[in-house]
């Protein structure tokens, strides 16, 4: 009779574990090293806390085992079940738990339509990622493959930095910004307001386009657009030189004052306005801008550069400020004399992203020379730019063909009396 032991006795034969359950119990033993006691991982929570919410988005990839073990190994993602396989070896329907939320994942099916940015030539939409620690987060997923689109840096909103992972999936990763940076500072724009010739063409013509209802406002020729979620932007009448003009926070406005005509600048008496003490200006170059210092409490101004501190800009609202001057590095000395700003080089050859204490200024604003004559342009965050592209040239302007940048969709623009401005789809 053969014992029935016998095969204990035979030499282990290793097995290859499930890769998917390998990648959880790396991730959870390097989260057990490398943590202090009682720590957590900066992405993943137990998948009981996650859930599928209202919108919740279900990707396609090229790989699906391979996505499944990446995410598992870059964002700390954690199976909910068992995925669904199709016999041919394709993933039919996985879900993962990140953080409290769900991503669910399939392969491509091509007979559907159903294909991968890989395949598709590149992404449709960006997904946002909040975690404790970008840096960690955002070296982890370049290490295991993922391409660096945009390195992490500091903005109003928080920190962070954007890539494309292997299966051609951009994802915006973020941590929230420091309390330090909740408020504005010496430097960062509190007021935009644009200029142009007619600012009752203006308003129609915005209101079309970015949903703007804007109302009379103190000043004859102003008007002032309501219902902007975390920026004041006017609009103002009578001026041939189309731009936009910014008012600047400052801390102390007789001091930055003496600082403007100590570099060049000319600069009226200060005077007492709702939103605190602000002074006209005019820089070494010529271009008009003002200052204010905010009054003791929180004006609204104050109230809303404070809210905007931890989120994107929305539709309507300006994601980014360009500067454009005759000459750049008169320019810097200018403003960083003044206001403190400091720059670091642009994307564009010849252009500047300007800082404040090493992270970016509110909204985020660059600077480049070679303008005929001092010019601002800026660029507003809508929700679909193919309907405001449609929007801009239904209005009477003009409207580029929208094209991928590392920021989002944008396209370059002028309104129906010649301004310029960009549109974006961050």
């Amino acid at each position: 009779m053969t014992d029935p032991l016998e095969a204990l006795r035979a030499p282990t034969v290793p097995v290859d574990p499930d890769p998917v359950f390998a990648a959880r119990l790396r991730e959870r033993l390097r989260r057990a090293l490398l943590e202090p006691t009682g720590g957590t991982m900066t992405t993943t929570v137990h998948e009981t806390q996650a859930r599928v919410r209202t919108l919740t988005p279900r990707i396609n990839v090229d790989d699906g085992q391979h996505a499944l073990r990446w995410y598992a190994e870059a964002f700390g993602a954690e199976l909910r079940g068992d995925p669904m396989m199709e016999e041919d070896g394709r993933v039919g329907h996985a879900e993962l738990a990140i953080g409290d939320s769900v991503l669910m994942l399939a392969d491509e099916w091509p007979d559907h339509g159903l294909l991968s940015p890989k395949t598709r030539g590149g992404p449709s939409q960006s997904l946002y990622l909040s975690v404790p620690d970008v840096d960690v987060v955002f070296a982890r997923a370049v290490e295991l493959g993922a391409a660096a689109d945009r390195a992490v840096s500091d903005y109003p909103y928080g920190r962070n930095g954007v890539i494309t992972d292997p299966f051609g999936h951009r994802w915006i990763i973020s941590s929230p910004p420091s309390p330090a940076h909740s408020r504005a500072r010496q430097g960062d724009v509190g007021y935009a307001s644009v200029w142009l010739p007619d600012v009752e063409r203006a308003a129609a013509f915005y209101g079309t386009v970015l949903d703007w209802h804007s109302v009379s406002g103190s000043v004859s020729g102003g008007r002032h657009v309501e219902g902007l979620p975390h920026q004041h932007i006017g609009l103002f009448g009578g001026q041939e030189h189309r731009t936009t003009f910014l008012a600047f926070a400052v801390e102390d406005v007789h001091e930055t004052l003496r600082r403007i005509q100590h570099a060049g600048g000319e600069a009226a008496e200060p005077t007492e306005e709702p939103f605190g003490l602000s002074a006209m200006c005019t820089d070494d170059q010529g271009m008009s801008f003002s200052i204010y210092q905010p009054p003791e409490g929180a004006s609204p101004v104050e109230n809303r550069l404070a809210e905007a501190a931890g989120v994107t800009p929305h539709h309507g609202e300006i994601s980014y400020l360009t500067i454009g001057v005759p000459d750049v590095a008169r320019a810097q000395s200018f403003y960083g004399a003044v206001l403190g700003w400091e720059f670091t080089p642009g994307h564009t050859p010849g252009g500047w992203n300007v800082q404040l204490d090493g992270t970016e200024v509110q909204p985020m604003t660059g600077i480049h020379g070679g303008a005929d004559r001092p010019v601002v342009v800026p660029m507003y965050s809508v929700d679909d730019i193919e309907t405001a592209v449609t929007r801009v040239r239904e209005a009477g302007g003009t409207a580029s063909a929208p094209e991928q940048q590392p920021y989002g969709l944008a396209s370059t623009c002028t309104d129906d009396q010649g301004s310029h401005f960009y549109l974006a789809q961050h």
